[in-house]
């Protein structure tokens, strides 16, 4: 993907999401809980969002994937990075596409405020900064739950 076609789509705001969002079950049985949903645009980019959380690692996750490049942008909450030129970016950080690099580098942002514990309100600000517009409901994640061997 070029460089300018990332900065087209990443500054449409046609760009929505059509309905609720309800989080599921990972299938690895973790605790963690995660959702996909369609990214739709004016423009009709081949797109989707992927969120995931782990409220025990207190890690959050919302990517915006291009179904032919990956991940073109993201951000995580909770997670260490290190960007390839060994920089350390720490547990909050977003990853921007870039021709080289792709979605390998990243910044701290400022615009995220909000903790990974709060993924409601993290979602809002992700949506925000994204130019995505929500027309529906982003469900609370489902409780932990502790399984007995």
């Amino acid at each position: 993907m070029k460089q300018s076609e990332f900065e087209d789509l990443i500054n449409d705001s046609s760009k929505v999401i059509e309905g609720d969002i309800r989080w599921s079950d990972d299938e690895d049985h973790s605790p963690t809980v995660e959702f996909r949903t369609d990214l739709s645009s004016e423009l009709g980019y081949p797109i989707f969002v992927r969120g995931s959380y782990n409220p025990e690692a207190k890690a959050l996750t919302y990517a915006i994937v291009h179904r032919a490049y990956g991940r073109i942008y993201g951000l995580d909450l909770g997670k260490d990075h290190h960007n390839p030129s060994c920089e350390y970016v720490g547990e909050k950080h977003k990853h921007q596409w870039d021709e080289k690099l792709r979605d390998k580098q990243a910044y701290v942002p400022n615009d995220i405020t909000t903790q990974a514990d709060n993924p409601l309100d993290v979602w809002k600000q992700f949506c925000l900064e994204a130019k995505i517009n929500h027309n529906g409901v982003m469900h609370h994640p489902p409780p932990t739950q502790i399984v007995m061997f």
